[in-house]
């Protein structure tokens, strides 16, 4: 039987991971062995996604978290190239553009091991985050590409990418998938709205967690003035990130909104489903709220789902304060047409196939 290994490390690759092993598991022709590299090392961020979405246990956790970039992303190289050599895999299956996704990528690479990325194409032309490195990188050294968009696509043929022995495929998006086969249990399984006595349409939902919110103070601050501007219109509901935590802690910042714990995806499912629109520096949520029928507002200075934009859907504000107010006023009463297509169907069973032609199952 021919063999995978998949490399998960943050939640949006625990949500997507989930879609492949489902597939995987159903055909039974492929082998899939998980390694989660501990990237979100925090219980709420990973452990509870592979007890709620019945993933796979992971037959390796690396545990390795907290450092810097080069030091992660170094580590993760290091023991995940001691697993590929003993596990012997047909393929290595990487998701988005974390440090886990690099170092999985360069370790399967070395050892002329065949490297799928899911998610592929995307750009932000920020070279300063390093999202936009990782995912510039992962994709060049990759031999299936997984787009989840046309734009995607675009960016890789404007970059050259057909010439080089790369398969590109335009699958959709994984996420679209997820949301759409867990939906019919969260509400069974979730009680967050009732322990948060929430209302239907009566609350924003807002994540924060990108660095280049984070690590600046200035940003950070302004970004939680509009949020608690917004808390005195309409509740504002936020699963606090550990990163944005303890930066929080540690420029002494108070917000007054509803700050709770992270949450499994079944609670973020019912979070996305109940809320009236999303404030968010993520860009799985941004998609999240998409597929849920809701506005959102996007806390960067650029996105990789400009269709988003495009389509009227999304709106990006950066951290400035008062934009990020405005939006919130101009997508109160506002409506949309979420039912055009974008992101595509079956995504899941697509990239398996494509999987199978790659290992030739």
């Amino acid at each position: 039987m021919k063999k995978i290994v998949t490399i998960l490390g943050a939640r949006p690759q625990f949500v997507k991971g989930a879609v492949l092993s489902r597939v995987v598991l159903e055909h039974n022709e492929i082998e899939e062995v998980i390694i989660h590299t501990g990237q979100h090392f925090d219980k709420n961020m990973s452990e509870v996604f592979f007890n709620e979405m019945k993933i796979p246990k992971p037959k390796y956790n690396l545990d390795i978290n907290n450092l810097g970039h080069g030091a992660m992303t170094g580590q993760m190289l290091e023991k995940i190239e001691a697993i590929l050599l003993e596990e012997k895999p047909n393929a290595v299956v990487i998701y988005g553009d974390t440090n886990s996704t690099i170092a999985g990528a360069l370790a399967a690479k070395k050892l002329h091991i065949k490297v799928v990325h899911i998610e592929a194409g995307l750009r932000s032309f920020n070279m300063k985050m390093p999202e936009e490195v990782n995912r510039i990188l992962t994709d060049r050294i990759s031999d299936l590409l997984s787009c989840p968009t046309q734009v995607a696509v675009d960016n890789l043929q404007r970059e050259g990418f057909e010439n080089l022995p790369i398969v590109i495929e335009k699958h959709g998006d994984i996420m679209k998938d997820a949301v759409e086969f867990y939906s019919h249990f969260s509400e069974e399984k979730s009680s967050i709205i009732k322990e948060l006595k929430l209302e239907e349409n009566e609350f924003v939902l807002a994540t924060i967690h990108r660095q280049e919110n984070t690590d600046s103070k200035e940003k950070l601050e302004s970004v939680f003035l509009a949020l608690e501007k917004i808390h005195t219109e309409k509740e504002v509901v936020l699963p606090l990130h550990p990163r944005t935590k303890k930066l929080l802690e540690q420029y002494n910042m108070q917000p007054n909104i509803t700050l709770i714990n992270p949450v499994g995806y079944y609670d973020m499912l019912e979070l996305l489903k109940n809320c009236s629109m999303v404030v968010t520096d993520s860009g799985g949520l941004q998609k999240e709220a998409f597929f849920n029928k809701k506005h959102c507002i996007i806390a960067r200075e650029e996105t990789e789902w400009i269709e988003l934009v495009e389509n009227g859907f999304a709106t990006i504000v950066g951290s400035n304060t008062d934009e990020i107010c405005q939006a919130y006023f101009n997508y109160l009463n506002s409506s949309a047409d979420f039912s055009i297509e974008l992101y595509g169907n079956n995504v899941g069973e697509k990239i398996y196939k494509s999987i199978t032609k790659l290992i030739q199952v």
